[in-house]
């Protein structure tokens, strides 16, 4: 049994070299595509757990509080604490950091506080390393988008790898069906149904061994070739970005082959189980050809190309489970591309508009000093050397801090109560207060700015507050927050009961000349601005200002990248003993353009890596174009029909596979974008200005010229064969 078995699969596979190679490269392609995908998305998931572990430290959560060695051994013998470690980089004074590594991170947001209420530790001082977490798929019920989109990104994946599993599923159905007339031979001679699938079992291993590992390594190596060349790219784009690199996993490897090598298996398997079924006369008789139901007449098609749309049409229907892996990868890519572009489109476009465009003339160099607070900094002779600077024509450098003051109904303007006040039913409230510390000289200038005498021994108000009623964030309405007439403001130190009494000086209507915002994420946070002398006296009392302090800078030569350059680095080298950083404007927005086109980047290789899925599909199918549709070919031609027939009738499902993702997505996109530029309130004259139609319409024709290539090739060698040749029975090989 076993030699007439394996005789007999050589001795197909020799005489039918043709629907044998394309057996095998239906198993080399999907094997290929499949590890690719694989080793792509595994690699892209362990750079990023390594880039996410350097940037933000390998955690899961970090208690900040009062910590002794017994509580950190307590909290060591925890049931699901993997370990604790204390972190002296972001421990400060009494409070000491403790980074957390759980076994299970599957409830690490539930079970986090109940740590720390274990160890007297408010729950505002647990933090979560959110971006790793997600990584695990585990969701931040305050924030789910980052492993939201990663189960969105491990959907299409999954259906990435269906889709090939089913590439090697269908053309391995195509093959084994054209074996229905020859194995209905055996059966009529005494082969058992056990017998035939065996046969066709041996046969796909003979097959498709070789091609499976072969495309799996060649996978391999695609992955690590197209890491390493997009290594190559990025660095002009991305000079900051950490490298990425292909990282093997042998389960990665086993999986990809087990994927394939079980497809194949059960591929074999069911047409093997279907013509066990059948009747040796049945079986005789055969099954080749498309069973074109006359009941599904495409009526459209008709009307727009005649009889041989139609005929497309019902074609198009009977190949429906050979076609499907196909029109939905197209139909996806496609989709995934057009809203990957819009999506980037407008979200370039809400950030030109929201902050390039809103503090174009609110700085020009940028630049952060590490662990020097104001009063100190303002000692010494930096912020003098920086203004003497030829070409620079401001400065102000500043610190923030954080204060609360109490509000009564009665202290609101008259607009803001008018429209509701606090809206909270009670007699006043505690709002926060973000004491802005400008240096004394910036400070006086920005008394000039508003007209307020230039004193340094009080505090100017922004006394402007959002209009709620409104939620259009592009264009802000402000009204009046507080009446004009007390002389003094309370602030108190957050969380203690600790109160400062400063002069009020004067109620602005406008900040100083720099990027802060206030109001944005709290409507009702009340801005202080006080000069650095003032907080020399104040400062203890309620609290430290933030670790760094910020220098705004404003040059004369505000569009030249090559002054704005050349000034950064002579300010770097004047505070070259301190630890800084520094951007400025124009170089910010060439990289934020850069890092945009990065990541179109990345994702279009995606989007166009599930196009090679659908259009590898088209193409494998057309290799066995011969063989499935001879007959039916034969069938038009021996009724009068033209090969120009024929050859209009390919067009016309060619037509149809490319135009249905089209008629999809182009909707679908329209549908979602409107919906975007309304919830973003976006103008869409703005954004048809910036609209992706060229990369879009060029991936459309990309689809198009690449399925009706896969139809003409498969055409033309079809309609080679004469008719007599077309007709003639298969015999025993």
């Amino acid at each position: 049994m076993w030699n007439f078995g394996k005789d007999y699969s050589l001795s197909y596979i020799r005489k039918n070299r043709a629907s044998s190679a394309s057996m095998m490269a239906a198993a080399l392609i999907s094997a290929l595509l499949l590890s690719l995908l694989l080793s792509l998305l595994y690699s892209m998931w362990a750079y990023e757990k390594v880039r996410i572990t350097a940037e933000e430290g390998d955690y899961h959560a970090r208690l900040v509080g009062a910590f002794d060695e017994e509580d950190l051994e307590l909290l060591k013998s925890l049931g699901n604490v993997e370990s604790a470690e204390i972190n002296e980089e972001e421990s400060d004074g009494e409070n000491t950091a403790v980074d957390i590594r759980l076994k299970n991170t599957a409830d690490i947001y539930e079970e986090m506080p109940e740590i720390a209420e274990l160890f007297g530790i408010r729950e505002e001082n647990v933090v979560y390393n959110d971006q790793l977490l997600s990584l695990y798929l585990v969701r931040n019920p305050r924030d789910p988008d980052g492993a939201m989109l990663l189960m969105l990104f491990g959907g299409v994946t999954a259906f990435a790898c269906i889709s090939l599993i089913l590439v090697i599923h269908n053309a391995f159905a195509v093959f084994m069906n054209d074996r229905v007339h020859q194995f209905g031979i055996l059966s009529s001679v005494g082969a058992t149904p056990g017998q035939i699938r065996f046969f066709l079992l041996q046969e796909a291993g003979m097959l498709c061994a070789i091609p499976i590992l072969a495309g799996n390594l060649l996978g391999m190596a695609a992955a690590a070739g197209i890491l390493e060349g997009l290594n190559v790219f990025l660095r002009g784009a991305a000079p900051d970005r950490m490298e990425s690199h292909f990282v093997f996993h042998p389960l990665i490897l086993a999986g990809s082959i087990l994927c394939a090598a079980a497809t194949v298996g059960i591929s074999a398997w069911l047409p093997a189980r279907k013509l066990s079924r059948l009747t040796p006369l049945e079986a005789i008789r055969g099954m080749d050809g498309f069973l074109l139901k006359r009941k599904k007449n495409s009526r459209i098609l008709a009307l727009l190309f005649g009889m041989e749309g139609e005929l497309a049409g019902n074609a198009l229907k009977a190949q429906r489970k050979a076609l499907r892996a196909a029109a939905l990868s197209l139909t996806l890519s496609l989709l995934a591309f057009t809203l990957m572009e819009c999506f980037f489109a407008l979200s370039r476009l809400s950030t030109q508009i929201t902050y390039w465009d809103r503090y174009a003339n609110a700085w020009d160099i940028m630049v952060t000093v590490k662990d020097a607070p104001i009063d100190s900094f303002a000692k010494t002779q930096e912020l003098p050397k920086i203004r003497a600077v030829s070409g620079i024509q401001d400065v102000l450098a500043y610190q923030r801090a954080e204060a609360e003051r109490f509000l009564t109904d009665e202290e609101l303007s008259d607009e803001f109560a008018a429209a509701g006040g606090f809206q909270d039913g009670q007699d006043g409230r505690t709002v926060s207060v973000p004491v802005i510390i400008l240096d004394d000289e910036a400070f006086l200038s920005y008394c000039r700015q508003i007209g307020a005498p230039e004193r340094l021994d009080g505090a100017v108000i922004y006394n402007e507050v959002r209009d709620d009623r409104d939620p259009n964030f592009r264009k802000r309405n402000y009204l009046p927050y507080l009446q004009e007439d007390e002389e003094a403001t309370v602030l108190i130190r957050p969380g203690q009961e600790e109160k400062v009494e400063l002069p009020v000086t004067a109620y602005a209507h406008q900040t100083p000349v720099f990027r802060e915002q206030f109001g944005v994420e709290d409507y009702h946070e009340l801005a202080h601005f006080i000069p650095t002398s003032l907080w020399e006296k104040i400062g203890g009392q309620l609290g430290d200002a933030g670790p760094d302090l910020t220098i705004r800078i404003l040059t004369e030569d505000r569009d030249s990248l090559e002054t704005l350059d050349s000034l950064e680095q002579k300010v770097d080298t004047l505070l070259e003993k301190y630890d800084v950083e520094s951007e400025n404007r124009i170089r910010a927005e060439l990289e934020s353009d850069r890092a945009y086109d990065a990541l179109m980047t990345i994702f279009g290789s995606f989007c166009v890596l599930l196009a090679i899925f659908g259009i590898s599909s088209v193409f494998l199918n057309t290799l066995s174009f011969v063989r499935q549709r001879q007959r039916e070919v034969a069938r038009y031609l021996s009724v009068g029909m033209t090969p120009e027939g024929v050859r209009k009738m390919f067009c016309v499902e060619a037509l149809v596979l490319a135009g249905r993702p089209v008629l999809i997505t182009l909707p679908a996109a329209i549908l979602l974008t409107g919906w975007f530029l309304k919830t973003n309130y976006l103008n869409i004259g703005l954004f048809l200005q910036n609209a992706p139609i060229v990369p879009v319409l060029t991936f459309i024709l990309a689809i198009f010229i690449s399925v009706g290539l896969a139809y003409y090739l498969g055409g033309r060698k079809l309609l080679r064969y004469s008719l007599s040749e077309m007709l003639r029975d298969e015999t025993m090989l």
